[in-house]
């Protein structure tokens, strides 16, 4: 009896085969499917990711357009009466098509929107609002540089670049896309922000960022 059985066990004939490739496709078939439940758990989260990030920049798109609706510019910040308000966008072609989008056949004050992206090195001479997005530090630094003794405000999103200077940079408090002020920048910029905007803003510094 113990020969049959040893022999039963060690054989490999029909009687065993059917077992074993059973068992090998059921753990085939497990793992497809561990696979399977990742995949489409990553591809969930990408989802998610890429619907927050439009959402993101459909709200600082309609933030830019406010913007200009709540500052004064001088006088000879516009050629001419009909001149439009430019918004330059850096660093985020992205949210310039998305901000193009949101400000076609809209005005401010009276006056057409328009938006250009603007490259390093551009002359930022004409704009009236610029957004900094993702730019190397030098640019960004240049930029700021290149908009110091301009009528021009300065929006950014990364505080790095507010502590360098921007006027406006946009933060997420609560799970909202809020807003802080440096009023430093702003007043040597010989522009003007309504006091209501400075009420709807998360902080307003008084001395700079």
């Amino acid at each position: 009896m113990l020969i049959f059985n040893w022999t039963w066990w060690r054989h490999p004939g029909p009687l065993r085969r059917p077992v074993r490739g059973a068992g090998r496709r059921s753990l085939r078939w497990g793992w497809l499917l561990l696979l399977l439940g990742v995949l489409c758990a990553d591809a969930r989260a990408q989802v998610q990711v890429q619907v927050q990030g439009e959402l993101e920049r459909q709200v600082k798109a309609a933030y830019l357009y406010k913007f200009a609706g709540y500052v004064e510019w001088p006088d000879a910040s516009f050629a001419r009466p009909d001149s439009p308000l430019v918004i330059g966008v850096a660093g985020a072609d992205a949210l310039a098509e998305q901000l193009e989008q949101s400000v076609a056949g809209h005005s401010v004050n009276g006056r057409t929107v328009q938006v250009k992206k603007v490259r390093r090195g551009e002359a930022l001479a004409g704009l009236h609002v610029l957004y900094l997005g993702a730019l190397e530090k030098t640019a960004l630094q240049e930029m700021l540089a290149a908009s110091r003794g301009l009528a021009l405000l300065t929006v950014s999103d990364s505080d790095e670049v507010y502590a360098m200077g921007s006027m406006i940079n946009f933060v997420m408090a609560e799970d909202k896309v809020r807003f802080d002020v440096a009023l430093k920048p702003v007043a040597q910029a010989h522009i003007r922000i309504s006091a209501r905007m400075l009420l709807a803003a998360y902080r307003v510094q008084t001395g700079g960022a």
